[in-house]
């Protein structure tokens, strides 16, 4: 591996990483458990994961996705070391799916319900990062829902902050999307000496900076509550005693394996589809064994069950950040992983500088980039069987969560899909020969209740007096509702004075 791979990995590491670790947190704080949970998931998704996994560029870590699964099985089984049992059990059942090559479900997601995702990932992330760039930071950082726990939602949020707008966090805020949108330019990425520094660790230079500046007025001082908190370790006593050990004491329970169920499928589905959503991101087209994926997820929760961590799954918002970042290999996703757990041993007081507003501003530019106007566009001139599905992805994902509007993208998908079967399957031609008229239907080889509606319209569209070929030759299974219907057309020639000719095909 040549140098240069290796700057873009170590680059596009330090991106992920301050990506990430508001995110850890946030998602940490969101699920009201240790906050040393989520860094300790950040760190075992980006070394762990990234090892076992054949992806390149995917990230994994804790997910925002599974934060009212976390909060409802905790309250369920009575302990967070109850969970986390359950985290260690549903990793060995990741494993089990694995090797049973159930991640080739990820091959059946339509390309418009992917591209979907990824918008509605953005537009949800400049939605919910919108408030804490002025400084309004009452939901956590992980909080991706669209109903909020204090009885307001996405949108009602950017009403709700400009009562709340914190000066000095609003202007750090705006500067450090300035900053981003300049390190984007051209002249900047051609710069070899400005290209060697990513724009977001510009961003939180400047942010720690102005930060510190701004301590000393009364009116532009930016609170502690508007910066990153940080747990605070101070040897390894303090270490070993925030790692958790699972209890399985509530294995006799059938609620407890109801959710190591859970954890394992609703895992494993959001990691196949943010490994599918990546693949389609990454500038070589690299393609992921989604089995393999699924087997090294699962040996990740069994790392988290052990030490107590969250769940972890692949994750878009790391896994995009780290592409855009320019990254070659998953050596990037170690180095972020390695960041956040060196942060949080040696330089925490340096990280609790940092203000939510900053992080704020690269996670909207994250969310920029990956819902693009030009997407949209795309998406419509495709049709509407690629426009549809990719909509309605997104605004479901929008008003409730990632899998609801995943699997309401899929259906409208699926519906094309039979629209489009049910009005091809059938090869049908007719035209005007000695003064009436000759239709002639070839069946195809499988005939289910789905074409009961063409058949039934198509039949009576047929002319009375006409010719009519029905060739069987090709058919091999008609089902009882479509057979019914075909008998029923046959038996009504005589009313109709239609000549009707049946090739190789028993009624």
């Amino acid at each position: 591996m040549n140098s240069k791979f290796h700057y873009a990995d170590i680059r596009s590491g330090l991106v992920v990483f301050l990506v990430a670790l508001p995110l850890c947190l946030g998602i940490a704080l969101a699920c009201n458990v240790p906050l040393f949970s989520g860094i300790l998931a950040g760190v075992i998704g980006g070394v762990v994961v990234a090892l076992f996994s054949g992806s390149q560029m995917s990230v994994s870590g804790p997910a925002a996705g599974l934060t009212s699964i976390v909060v409802s099985s905790v309250a369920i089984l009575g302990s967070y070391e109850a969970f986390i049992a359950a985290v260690l059990l549903a990793g060995i059942l990741q494993i089990v799916l694995g090797i049973i090559k159930a991640g080739s479900i990820a091959n059946y997601i339509p390309s418009a319900v992917i591209k979907g995702m990824l918008a509605g990932i953005g537009i949800i992330l400049i939605l919910k990062q919108m408030p804490h760039l002025v400084g309004y930071d009452k939901d956590p950082e992980g909080d991706f829902y669209f109903d909020q726990p204090d009885g307001h939602n996405s949108f009602s949020d950017l009403v709700y902050m400009l009562n709340y707008i914190t000066p000095g966090a609003a202007i750090t805020g705006l500067i450090s999307v300035l900053i981003l949108l300049l390190a984007d330019r051209p002249f900047y990425k051609r710069n070899r000496i400005l290209s060697m520094f990513p724009g977001p660790l510009l961003a939180v230079l400047a942010g720690i900076g102005l930060n510190v500046f701004f301590s000393s007025s009364a009116f532009w001082k930016i609170a502690p509550e508007h910066l990153v908190v940080f747990p605070r370790i101070g040897n390894w006593y303090d270490f070993k005693t925030i790692l958790l050990s699972p209890d399985f004491s509530m294995w006799n329970h059938a609620s407890f394996w109801i959710i190591v169920v859970t954890i394992a499928l609703v895992a494993s589905i959001e990691s196949l589809l943010s490994v599918e959503a990546t693949d389609k991101l990454d500038p070589e087209k690299r393609k992921t064994d989604t089995n393999r994926e699924l087997m090294a997820q699962g040996v990740g929760n069994i790392l988290c069950g052990l030490s107590g961590a969250l769940p972890v799954t692949a994750v878009v918002v790391r896994s995009s950040a780290n592409i855009q970042a320019g990254a070659k290999t998953k050596i990037s996703a170690v180095i972020h992983a390695l960041l956040l757990a060196g942060c949080v041993l040696m330089v925490p007081g340096i990280l609790m500088l940092i203000p939510n507003a900053t992080l704020a501003a690269i996670l909207i530019l994250t969310g920029y980039k990956l819902t693009k106007l030009s997407l949209f566009k795309e998406q419509y001139r495709r049709g509407l069987d690629q426009f549809l599905p990719f909509v309605v992805t997104i605004v479901v994902m929008l008003l409730t969560d990632l899998l609801k509007g995943v699997s309401a993208g899929l259906i409208v998908a699926v519906i094309f899909i039979i629209r489009a079967n049910i009005r091809n399957s059938f090869d049908i031609a007719n035209d005007f020969i000695d003064g009436r008229v000759h239709y002639i239907i070839r069946l195809p080889q499988h005939i289910t209740f789905f074409n009961k509606g063409f058949m039934i319209r198509y039949f009576n569209s047929i002319r009375p007096g006409s010719k009519v070929i029905i060739d069987g030759t090709v058919n091999k299974t008609t089902d009882k509702d479509a057979r019914e219907i075909l008998e029923e057309f046959v038996n009504s020639k005589d009313e109709k004075y239609l000549d009707i000719e049946i090739v190789k095909y028993n009624l």
